[in-house]
């Protein structure tokens, strides 16, 4: 079944590969397992030589984007392409045509994305899977048809089935039903990564796609209404330092396990796999450390310097129970996340302090 459709589909189709040609069959619900590979070392040395090189970072003023910014000029990348949404509507095909033919980028970071929470994927579904997806594609083929040399496509660990194996490998997409809170937004996000494929497939070009687990850092949503747990706990708890607050209150009773990445920590995985990767198979990138909610409470608290007590309304949700990303994958291609969690705390906490109005 299709994201727990009742229609079956099934997909018997012959793949011709540019460099290694290979005749496959294959069922949606095993994509992945069952697709050959081109060679994933080796073949792009030439990102890391030429820093020169023109590279759009589509989506460069949010949370993932700045951070792979950052990254790119600490590198002494001097040549980065930046367009705010003002300046360029990545939803309008005419205006991304007219900006790959006039700047001809080498390289591409696909960072842009329409993004909310639960009640925002429940009130808009349209708007979710629409410009998602006019994004994607005005993106992606006009990158292939301006000459692009590279394209780094940015997903998300919610493109994973509700029920998925923990931890989640590559391999598991498509396998089951999505969560239906954010499936108008996963179901976009997988047609990014089929799209990468496809254009692999088809015309050889060197398409990939990342998939990263539960990010935080500089330029995080901090906001009261739809933040996700980190920053949330962080504002609730600076709220309650400076107000002199006795207590915390936090749903559940923190036992879910929960795996969090800093989004510097991503964006030295990004610039990785765009010098070191060039498969068919999209890749998942997480810290593969877990960590429940209790004890991320407990580190926010110490690291905000809160010194009221933390209770837990175990009257409350507790919701998945582990959710965790098998990213042994990217480990075997020689990059693993450095950047601990109390230290990344601390880095955030202090980019709160100067940069969120209080």
């Amino acid at each position: 079944t299709l994201f727990g459709s009742s229609s079956h589909l099934l997909f018997s189709t012959y793949y011709q590969f540019p460099k290694h040609i290979s005749i496959c069959s294959l069922s949606l619900g095993i994509f992945g397992s069952s697709l050959p590979q081109s060679p994933a070392m080796g073949e792009t040395d030439s990102f890391f030589s030429n820093k020169s090189a023109k590279i759009f970072v589509a989506g460069h003023r949010g949370l993932v984007g700045s951070a792979i910014v950052r990254k790119l000029q600490s590198l002494g990348f001097t040549n980065l392409l930046l367009r705010t949404h003002a300046d360029l509507d990545l939803t309008r095909q005419s205006d991304v045509e007219s900006f790959f033919a006039d700047e001809k980028p080498h390289y591409v970071v696909l960072a842009a994305a329409k993004v909310g929470g639960i009640h925002a994927n429940n009130t808009y579904p349209a708007d979710f899977i629409a410009i998602n997806l006019q994004i994607q594609t005005n993106v992606i083929d006009s990158s292939y048809r301006h000459g692009v040399n590279k394209i780094l496509f940015l997903g998300s660990s919610c493109i994973y089935p509700k029920f998925a194996p923990q931890p989640i490998p590559e391999n598991a997409l498509l396998s089951g039903p999505l969560e239906p809170t954010n499936e108008w937004y996963a179901v976009a996000k997988i047609a990014g990564i089929k799209m990468c494929q496809a254009y692999r497939i088809q015309h050889g070009f060197d398409a990939i796609s990342a998939m990263p687990t539960n990010l935080y850092g500089p330029y995080d949503n901090f906001h009261p209404e739809n933040s996700h747990v980190l920053p949330a706990l962080m504002r609730r708890f600076h709220k309650a330092k400076v107000e002199g607050a006795k207590e915390v209150v936090v749903w559940g009773t923190g036992s879910p396990l929960r795996e969090f990445l800093h989004v510097d920590d991503l964006a030295d995985a990004v610039v990785f796999l765009l010098g070191n990767y060039s498969g068919l198979e999209h890749v998942n990138v997480g810290s593969g450390k877990e960590v429940t909610i209790k004890e991320l409470a407990e580190l926010v608290k110490e690291v905000v310097g809160f010194e009221g007590e933390l209770v837990w309304d175990t009257s409350k949700p507790d919701g998945t129970p582990r959710k965790l990303m098998d990213s042994s994958k990217l480990a075997s291609l020689g990059w693993k996340a450095k950047i601990s969690l109390k230290d990344g705390l601390i880095d955030t906490y202090k980019w709160y302090l100067e940069n969120v109005k209080q």
